[in-house]
């Protein structure tokens, strides 16, 4: 188990804190912290607010991937999905969405529009070589497999 703190940020009391909506949900979902309803057109994209910041060990990341359900039924999405909060950021979380949907949809104050999900990030040590080792796939890349 790692501990994460999460801060509700002041005007915020009202909106819930990111939850698991089952027992065995691996993300947990994030809750508009908008002022007021936001209509997003089709095409149109906007950053969302949360209404909190967390503080979470080096060991991890936070990445914010769309909800299926708003994916499905209004074509609403995360861009830049899925998005990396490093663990040493500890600004207000915020979702990047856009509707990729026919319709206008509004997101309205405390609506569910995204999940955050944690993984572990490995420590690496990047080191230049003149040569890379062989493998059978080599170069091959961009469906060089087939359909």
């Amino acid at each position: 188990m790692y501990p994460i703190q999460l801060k509700r940020l002041p005007g915020n009391e009202d909106v819930a804190l990111p939850r698991q909506m089952s027992e065995w949900a691996a993300g947990f979902d994030l809750h508009a912290a908008v002022a007021e309803p936001l209509l997003l057109a089709p095409g149109e994209r906007a950053l969302i607010p949360t209404g909190f910041a967390m503080a979470m060990p080096r060991e991890l990341e936070a990445q914010i991937r769309p909800r299926s359900g708003l994916a499905y039924k209004h074509g609403i999405t995360c861009l830049n999905t899925p998005g990396t909060i490093d663990a040493d950021y500890r600004g207000e979380v915020k979702v990047l969405l856009i509707n990729l949907g026919q319709e206008p949809f509004t997101i309205e104050r405390g609506e569910r529009v995204a999940q955050m999900v944690f993984q572990r990030v490995p420590q690496v040590i990047l080191e230049e070589v003149s040569e890379l080792t062989e493998t059978s796939r080599g170069e091959g890349g961009f469906g060089h497999t087939g359909k």
